[in-house]
């Protein structure tokens, strides 16, 4: 089929490989504009940026698609389909109406469930057992169009950085097999009555509250690992915590507890298992108290 890919970040590049690797003609990748990134503050590219120049596919990165123009421009591709990956911009109806079969996207939840923006931050830090990803027609809603196919795994105790991974795959392959046989698909529409929705992360959410409960905590630290990463001041510094398991303890919300950093919570406690210090690299638990021994009855704020 005539392709145009639409996606920007690493979660998209498997599926952008995958079709490629299908024998499907890739016509253009549309992804967002380079960003200032790292230490300079230098404009650095998307990953479906990199990834599509290496293979040889012509890049777009237009700041908006409203215009006639660039809505002139995306149907003069005469693409069969378009394949969408966590691109970032809002499609209006005359891109999602240009190609024969319309725009298919992959998103990271089983619909209705998770409609937004951060459906797997989310699965993970509501306690969701099973997560996967779904192909839907797109249409003008926010990822309300009918469904076509879903693929299901369970979350365990995986971050939201190794669940991305993970589902980026999953995905991948989901959508060389629904464009193989996507005559046989029949749609499915969703349900709105059980749909949620998966708003961005706010900053404020990141910041540790040690009222809760511990299973609470744990699926905050692993659903906001690596990124934004949930937070809490350890000898009046700033500390990510980018994984934890919940253990027995009881004592003052916040209070360390023994020399193995576990930390009281609402109830129960827990034992961070991965740290990062601001402006260092992520380590184990043992490598962080080496440098940083934290005394118990120490409170963390």
């Amino acid at each position: 089929m005539r392709i145009i890919f639409m996606g920007t970040p690493e979660f998209a590049v498997p599926t952008l490989r995958a079709l490629v690797a299908a024998w499907h003609e890739v016509a253009a990748a549309y992804t967002q504009p380079p960003r200032p990134a790292g230490r300079g503050k230098k404009l650095q590219p998307s990953p479906v940026q990199k990834a599509a120049e290496e293979l040889g596919i012509e890049v777009r990165s237009p700041k908006s698609l409203k215009s006639a123009e660039e809505q002139a421009a995306f149907a003069a591709l005469g693409a069969d389909v378009a394949v969408v990956a966590a691109y970032g911009l809002i499609l209006p109806q005359a891109v999602l109406d240009a190609p024969m079969h319309g725009c298919l996207n992959v998103h990271a939840s089983i619909l209705p469930r998770w409609r937004g923006a951060a459906p797997i931050h989310r699965a993970i830090m509501a306690g969701d057992p099973v997560t996967g990803v779904t192909i839907m027609q797109m249409e003008a809603g926010l990822d309300t169009g009918p469904m076509l196919a879903t693929i299901r795994t369970p979350i365990e105790d995986k971050t939201t950085g190794e669940l991305t991974e993970e589902l980026a795959e999953l995905g991948a392959k989901l959508m060389v097999q629904t464009l193989r046989e996507l005559d046989k698909h029949v749609a499915v529409t969703q349900d709105d009555e059980y749909a949620t929705y998966a708003p961005k992360i706010d900053k404020a959410e990141a910041r540790i509250d040690w009222s809760l409960p511990a299973q609470q905590v744990v699926r905050l630290i692993h659903g906001l690992a690596p990124s934004p990463g949930a937070w809490s001041e350890v000898n009046g510094e700033r500390v990510k915590l980018l994984r934890a398991v919940a253990v027995e303890g009881n004592d003052t919300p916040g209070q360390v507890l023994d020399n193995q950093l576990t930390i009281a919570c609402g109830t129960g406690a827990i034992r961070p298992e991965r740290l990062q210090r601001a402006g260092k690299p992520p380590m184990g638990r043992e490598e962080f108290l080496r440098g940083n021994p934290v005394a118990a009855g120490t409170i963390v704020l």
